[in-house]
């Protein structure tokens, strides 16, 4: 099958790209730097044209209240030209409870991407992921103060990157879901205790401060970024930051 991979030069659109073509499809890479603008149209019609599939996984440069415009605007004009080009199956990349949290406008304009999808003219599957362990050392940079850093004990239940990509590269090959697929990691943590093992590993002095009110994961209410009963990728925390 032939896959236009939007986003296709990103930490997971770079090896769902790879995988796809292992696997002996044809997969492109669309990106700004291979000039496809999600956002002014320009060069979308013709990066869908003739694919079977469209993969999705751009994101919205801000995470504030700029962040639901971007999705809005990226998916009619992607719907829209993967319409005109004929697309079977459309798929995005999300996030494990991303409807729960109304309280982050990233979570909220995630929702809307996937309310624009479901409702739209093309069959589709969602992937939602729980968050990426790549991300751990931007979560720790944001509350650090000194020697210190402080970390809600929000549960987390991590999850590599190249096991999203795998995850994304099944669906998208696969018959379109017409609904969601989580997938997440072995684990869960609280974020505090994450914190911690990821410091003790590093040989990073600081402590952790377990502290409620803490970074943009104190908002978040119970384990609704967690799913037990997902698709549990195999690679542990441990034995990714080895």
């Amino acid at each position: 099958m032939k896959f236009a991979v939007i986003g296709g030069t990103g930490l997971i659109g770079s090896q769902v790209v790879k995988n796809l073509n292992a696997a002996g499809h044809e997969a492109v890479p669309h990106s700004l730097s291979t000039g496809v603008d999600i956002i002014s149209g320009q060069g979308l019609d013709e990066a869908v044209a003739g694919a079977d599939v469209v993969v999705n996984l751009t994101n919205s440069p801000t995470f504030d209240e700029a962040s639901p415009a971007f999705f809005k605007t990226s998916m009619d004009n992607l719907l829209a030209a993967a319409r005109k080009g004929g697309v079977g199956h459309f798929v995005i990349l999300s996030i494990v409870g991303v409807d729960q949290v109304p309280e982050l406008d990233y979570y909220r304009a995630k929702a809307l991407q996937e309310e624009i999808l479901a409702a739209g003219p093309i069959p589709y599957s969602i992937v939602r992921a729980t968050q990426f362990m790549e991300f751990m050392d931007a979560v720790l940079s944001w509350t650090a103060d000194g020697d210190t850093v402080r970390l809600p004990a929000t549960p987390i239940q991590p999850i590599a990157a190249k096991d999203v990509a795998a995850a994304v590269t099944e669906a998208a090959a696969g018959a379109p879901l017409r609904g969601i697929r989580n997938v997440a990691g072995p684990e869960v943590f609280p974020l505090d205790e994450l914190g911690r093992i990821t410091l003790a590993h590093k040989g990073d002095p600081r402590t952790v401060v377990t502290d409620p009110d803490a970074g943009m994961f104190a908002v978040v209410r119970g384990d609704v970024l967690t799913d037990t009963g997902a698709q549990l990728a195999p690679t542990r925390y441990v034995d990714w930051l080895s």
